[in-house]
């Protein structure tokens, strides 16, 4: 009997095991359908989330379509964007950033939503709690307020007697409100005014800075955002026409002439929604699955533009950078 018992578990554990094999491969087999909303155009962060998917085994055009909105900067477009992906019928949503997100939760209740960045999905009513979200979305937050005291800091070592702090911000961005008031609490401790101006157009971008340098602005923080981001270069190019040292939460901006950042890699952070994606796929409920708040932190100086405004950057400030571009 106990040799009849034994075939029977190894019949039960053969069979289990086929039936793990089967599933595996029918969830292989299927295609499935994901779609990106997103404020900018297909970037670097777009490339990092599908090259996150291509890791766990999904390629397009074999097991996996996503089908692409993009706001182009403009914010108003978002909601519009968002309630064409849904009527699409899709197995999940990948929201991009905190407006991407805001879009895609009004727009469904029932499609799992996955965060690519989102500066604060608590206080946002995005999720019940970071724990246990509770319903249909899930993902990667970037607790972004939380680096501001440390930017002033590095900027005040770079550029001495800061007294005067200017702050680009895009109203239409719920995050960089939050962002803006924590720039104004730590520059107050320090005893640096903050000159803030609102930008919602390239044009507002250009006129905030001139207005800003006659203000008498020593440096400026420029708030992570997709249109402040998309303009990367327009706001290099004038930081460089106005001597103003500029700080920021991107390695992009640092990238096309900007001085420094200080923040998140997002890289890293769409490259991790991807097996948010992955496991929704398999079955999870993303209303089960913690949020996960990225610890990633990096420090981004641009040399050559240091060096052209004339500034020095203090030997314990470099030793610090993750990397310095000469």
């Amino acid at each position: 009997m106990h040799a009849r018992r034994q075939l029977l578990v190894l019949a039960a554990l053969g069979v289990t095991q086929a039936w793990s094999l089967l599933a595996n491969a029918q969830r292989q087999a299927k295609v499935w359908r994901l779609r990106y909303l997103g404020v900018l155009s297909r970037n670097v962060y777009y490339e990092a989330f599908v090259q996150g998917m291509r890791d766990l085994g999904y390629v397009e055009g074999k097991n996996l379509f996503i089908e692409l909105r993009f706001a182009e900067g403009n914010y108003e477009r978002l909601p519009g964007l968002a309630a064409e992906l849904v009527n699409l019928k899709v197995d999940a949503i990948l929201a991009s950033s905190t407006p991407a997100v805001s879009a895609a939760k009004r727009a469904t209740a029932s499609i799992p939503i996955v965060m690519g960045v989102s500066g604060d999905p608590l206080g946002a009513g995005f999720v019940k709690s970071l724990a246990r979200p509770g319903g249909n979305i899930t993902g990667t937050a970037t607790p972004m307020t939380d680096f501001v005291p440390k930017q002033i800091e590095l900027l005040r070592r770079m550029v001495r007697k800061l007294s005067r702090l200017g702050v680009l911000l895009n109203p239409g961005n719920a995050s960089n409100r939050a962002i803006s008031k924590s720039v104004e609490t730590a520059a107050q401790r320090a005893g640096v005014k903050v000159f803030a101006d609102e930008v919602r157009t390239p044009g507002e971008i250009a006129s905030a800075l001139q207005a800003q340098r006659q203000q008498g602005v020593e440096a400026v923080i420029v708030l992570p955002d997709g249109l402040l981001l998309q303009q990367r270069g327009q706001i290099a190019e004038l930081a460089a026409k106005y001597r103003l040292p500029t700080m920021y939460q991107l390695r992009e901006h640092v990238e096309a002439g900007g001085l420094m950042s200080y923040g998140q890699d997002l890289l890293y952070n769409h490259r991790l929604a991807a097996t948010y994606v992955d496991r929704i796929f398999r079955g999870a409920n993303p209303g089960e699955l913690p949020v996960e708040q990225s610890s990633r932190l990096e420090l981004v100086i641009n040399g050559k533009t240091a060096k052209a405004l004339g500034l020095t950057i203090p030997a314990d400030v470099k030793v610090l950078a993750d990397r310095v571009i000469e």
